[in-house]
């Protein structure tokens, strides 16, 4: 057997095996899992990492992060949003199209992604790639050039460079997309309802939150996800939804998923965590589309967690500068619709989950396994087994801490999260089995330390490619 160049240890290992974390030690050599032993059976001489009573996990693995470099790198780059990720136990990251210039839309948007992100990465990144009229010719150089599917808005985005597809754009998109056997992830609302509700709720004022959340009714969403289920009907298509937001979808997304095993659905911590009523006039940090909702609804996405309709959480980070939250005028109509939380997802998560009963295993079906399985990183992320990558977090699930602005890696500190007591330190932080974080701030080593870009599913392995 090969000698591990480290070996990480703890009374509270999680493994695939296990009901409850227990004790283990963790063999790693060049990166890569090679054996799990008990915490005693380790050879002399080999460096070891120990826990002691921390929980070790896998690394969190979040496919939905908004990064916006190159062209929008003052509201997020790669630098500071995979060193947010590092410290925040996410060693997987798959970076959305949009808020970036150019989208990445076309084969020359991810090359100039590439070259923008070469020797900033502190986790690996991967790429989703986009769908927008008209690009229908570029799904498939993208999908070769290592794009882990598609991402499509089906009402405007915000960002002119991304524009929402219709009915028709999307029959003509699935039909390349299931040649490809690439997946489609949809933002899901439909404009129709938006446009009639929005209408009347512009005669309420702008600073509360009851106009925005007036102006983003749960039909809006209903309606699209009804629409998608019909197009992965028609098509025999494979298709994601992100950031679910309206628990009435639910029933829906139940039958669906008892007849077609290519329907998927994430949440996200800011529908889990916050209520709609407990928003205060003027707080536009907590904006973001779809909205948060209220307490009934929030209540029953944790039942659909539960019972497995929603298949993971990720954090949907999508951050921008201050000023464009409008905090100044309090006006929700005209902010920013995002959220920055990618440091924060594990602890905010935790902190409601295990009021409710749910355990460390449940945080890493829903933050791990999941979001692998989407990547069809399986093989190589979200679990820690033998032949998997050394992706580790060592985190305290007892320890609390408020959340400051001096903590925090985000390129801007604006976050709904600001202030609140959360529950879930992260200690220390392995990607391919070396240290990337520890003891609450971040240290990048040399280049092996560094993340890597990971390619898409073509075939059925896995590359690591530079550009």
């Amino acid at each position: 057997m090969t000698t591990p160049d480290l070996i990480v240890r703890g009374l509270r290992v999680l493994t695939p095996e296990m009901k409850e974390p227990g004790p283990a030690a963790i063999h790693t050599s060049h990166g890569v899992i090679m054996a799990i032993s008990k915490f005693d059976e380790v050879p002399p001489g080999i460096p070891i990492f120990n826990a002691g009573d921390s929980v070790v996990m896998p690394g969190l693995v979040d496919t939905h992060v908004h990064i916006n470099e190159p062209g929008r790198t003052d509201w997020e780059g790669f630098t500071t949003a995979t060193r947010a990720a590092a410290a925040g136990g996410v060693t997987t990251l798959i970076e959305m199209p949009l808020n970036s210039i150019p989208a990445t839309t076309s084969a020359r948007g991810l090359r100039e992604k590439l070259a923008a992100a070469e020797g900033k990465l502190w986790v690996d990144v991967g790429f989703w790639g986009g769908v927008v009229p008209g690009n229908t010719s570029e799904l498939k150089p993208l999908w070769e050039a290592g794009v882990f599917g598609f991402k499509c808005f089906l009402v405007p985005s915000g960002i002119d460079e991304f524009p929402h597809v219709s009915e028709s754009d999307l029959h003509v998109a699935l039909q390349e997309l299931v040649k490809l056997r690439a997946p489609l992830l949809a933002h899901a609302e439909l404009l129709r309802p938006i446009e009639r509700a929005a209408a009347a709720a512009a005669k309420n004022p702008p600073t509360q939150y009851a106009t925005w959340l007036a102006s983003r009714p749960r039909e809006a969403e209903d309606e699209a996800i009804t629409l998608l289920l019909r197009l992965a009907r028609e098509h025999n298509a494979r298709i994601h939804i992100v950031h679910l937001s309206s628990a009435s979808s639910l029933p829906l997304l139940r039958q669906a998923k008892a007849e077609l095993a290519a329907i998927s659905v994430e949440t996200c911590p800011h529908y889990l965590i916050f209520l709609a009523e407990e928003i205060p006039d003027r707080g536009t940090e907590f904006k973001s589309a779809p909205p948060i909702r209220e307490r009934e609804n929030r209540e029953q996405l944790w039942a659909g967690l539960q019972e497995g309709l929603i298949d993971f959480v990720v954090s949907d980070h999508s951050p921008c500068p201050p000023e464009m939250k409008q905090q100044d005028t309090g006006n929700f109509l005209d902010a920013w619709g995002g959220i920055a939380s990618l440091q924060l997802s594990l602890p905010a998560v935790w902190t409601s989950a295990r009021q409710r009963g749910y355990s460390v295993r449940n945080i890493a079906e829903w933050m791990c396994r999941g979001p692998a399985r989407l990547a069809h990183l399986e093989k190589y992320k979200g679990d820690i087994a033998i032949g998997l990558d050394a992706d580790l977090i060592v985190w305290n699930p007892d320890a609390t801490f408020r959340v400051e602005p001096p903590l925090l890696h985000h390129q801007h500190k604006l976050t709904p999260y600001g202030g609140r007591e959360l529950a879930g330190v992260v200690e220390a932080t392995f990607l391919r089995g070396r240290r990337i974080y520890e003891a609450g701030s971040a240290r990048l080593g040399g280049s092996a330390t560094r993340g890597e870009f990971l390619s898409g599913p073509i075939g059925s392995a896995l590359k690591r490619d530079t550009p």
